[in-house]
């Protein structure tokens, strides 16, 4: 398994998957720096980094996930590499959950950038436009926290996508299911029906509304490690893709 891992990780680093998983964050951390100097005062430290961490939630990861997983698919279907690997002396099975661990990697990262990117450029602003400069300290650890949740509550978004984008060789359904679903959890994110909506479930780690998170956590999280464990099984069995 450790093998595996070890070349999925390479194949990562060969690919455009750790651009974007600095472009990502670093979008959000621009948009922070333009919205405090468009400011004239100063506003709470930890509203700008729950502002970072609900553009990411909101927008930003299901996205992100929508393309980081046809990135990975599309490095064994762009080369037709399939045959060869599922020839090799190793269970299929490990192949398809070396992959569903980086791209799990590859999302906890671009998390860890949200929050530190998000920081600095509340930093950075402070330091141009000493008048927006926040008030308080900021609650790193709790920030830190909400973002966990929200990775965890991402493992059915993560699941659907991947399964399909490597379920099929073009790019095409994968995307259209993550723009449709996107844009879904973006009109409809008061409905009642978005705490069972994948795309939705990481924004309901900031609600306030009585067991709302809980459920979106549980059926993210729990329902997400089973949808995992049978794409693998479903993927190791095809002859194939």
């Amino acid at each position: 398994m450790l093998a595996a891992l070890f070349v999925e990780f390479r194949k990562l680093n060969r690919s455009l998957a750790l651009l974007l998983a600095v472009a990502a964050p670093a979008l959000i951390a621009v948009f922070t720096f333009f919205n405090m100097l468009r400011g004239s005062e100063s506003q709470p430290y930890d509203m700008w980094l729950m502002s970072g961490n609900a553009i990411w939630a909101f927008f930003m990861l299901p996205m992100s996930v929508t393309a980081l997983t046809a990135l990975v698919a599309h490095m064994e279907h762009g080369p037709k590499s399939w045959d060869h690997l599922r020839a090799l002396p190793l269970p299929r099975w490990r192949i398809y959950a070396a992959k569903t661990v980086c791209v799990i990697a590859v999302v906890a990262l671009m998390s860890v950038l949200t929050l530190g990117m998000t920081w600095a450029a509340v930093e950075v602003a402070a330091r141009v436009k000493p008048a927006v400069t926040p008030s308080g300290a900021p609650d790193l650890a709790a920030h830190a926290w909400t973002l966990a949740k929200m990775l965890a509550a991402s493992l059915l978004l993560i699941a659907v996508q991947l399964w399909m984008a490597l379920r099929f060789s073009s790019f095409v359904p994968g995307l259209a299911l993550g723009i449709g679903g996107t844009f879904f959890a973006v009109v409809a994110t008061s409905a009642r029906a978005g705490v069972f909506m994948p795309w939705q479930m990481p924004v309901n780690m900031l609600t306030n509304e009585v067991g709302r998170a809980e459920t979106a956590l549980a059926i993210g999280g729990a329902g997400g490690l089973l949808a995992l464990a049978l794409m693998i099984a479903h993927l190791a069995r095809r002859e194939v893709l």
